[in-house]
């Protein structure tokens, strides 16, 4: 198998909002911003450089290449990523398995794709024309999905473990996201996420969510679930050397319970006999 790029230790979402914890926060080793914040064309932000200088990686995470639509991928949003890859030395660049337009209309969420064959030759077609254009690996990321597309011909972990075989490209593991869809449709989390080719993984997300009448959503702007960490710490007990971080899009609390959530992580990650202290 291809050595795929890893990254190591703990890690958050660089948002400005937590700028100045990541500044104070000493174990962190690297950061994730979202590519689309960032103008490529222009100098970095000064904290942003200021990570770089300190040894931190940084990962362009992108979100609107819509990798998984029908339309061919906007090469405008390709080279745009790849200018920020070479301008931050990224190890990879990262997107989701998932599309976001359809028919010239921007649906404005990470949209599940149907799990059919044409489905799949359209990811990978768009995939590895993505891939042309870019200095470095991608990783593709498995989405939260609050429904199934009807007639699907294979189950979620075949379907990514399709992709990432015939495109060659490390995991985005968002274990937050395997145990939320494990728990809708109620299903063994555990099981689901030793079924995701996980030898590929690149690194980790966490992110919180809420629970809403029996159903998780994946919001990004709440506390870790306990499951979610629990899930982690199972991942850890099998996965030499994690690379986890903290997603949090919004409603930021403060700096204490930010902090509070990363030493939960760091936890779950020590919890593997593994884990590089």
């Amino acid at each position: 198998m291809h050595l795929f790029p890893q990254l190591h230790g703990l890690g958050i979402g660089w948002r400005p909002e937590v700028a100045h914890l990541v500044e104070n926060r000493p174990d962190l080793t690297f950061v994730e911003v979202v590519s689309e914040n960032l103008d490529s064309k222009k100098p970095l932000p000064l904290p942003i450089q200021q990570l770089r200088e300190r040894g931190l990686a940084v990962i362009p995470h992108g979100v609107s290449l819509s990798l998984g639509g029908a339309e061919r991928i906007r090469l405008k949003g390709v080279e745009h990523l790849a200018r920020l890859a070479e301008k931050l030395g990224s190890p990879l660049v990262s997107e989701h398995i998932a599309f976001v337009r359809a028919g010239g209309v921007e649906i404005g969420h990470l949209t599940p794709l149907p799990r059919t064959q044409e489905a799949l030759e359209i990811l990978v077609e768009n995939v590895e024309a993505a891939k042309k254009h870019l200095p470095v690996p991608l990783a593709l990321e498995n989405i939260a999905a609050l429904l199934d597309w009807p007639d699907n011909e294979m189950s979620e972990s075949q379907f990514v473990t399709q992709v990432l075989e015939l495109t060659n490209c490390p995991l985005l593991l968002d274990l937050s996201n395997v145990y939320a869809n494990a728990h809708n449709r109620h299903v063994d989390p555990r099981s689901e996420m030793l079924k995701l080719p996980l030898a590929r993984t690149a690194y980790v997300h966490m992110g919180g969510g809420i629970e809403h009448d029996g159903i998780i959503h994946d919001t990004h702007a709440a506390p870790l679930l306990p499951g979610a960490l629990e899930l982690l710490r199972n991942f850890c007990e099998i996965k030499t050397s994690p690379s986890v971080m903290l997603e949090r899009d919004e409603h930021f609390p403060s700096a204490e319970d930010i902090h509070a959530e990363l030493d939960r992580i760091k936890e779950a990650m020590a919890s593997g006999p593994a884990y590089a202290r």
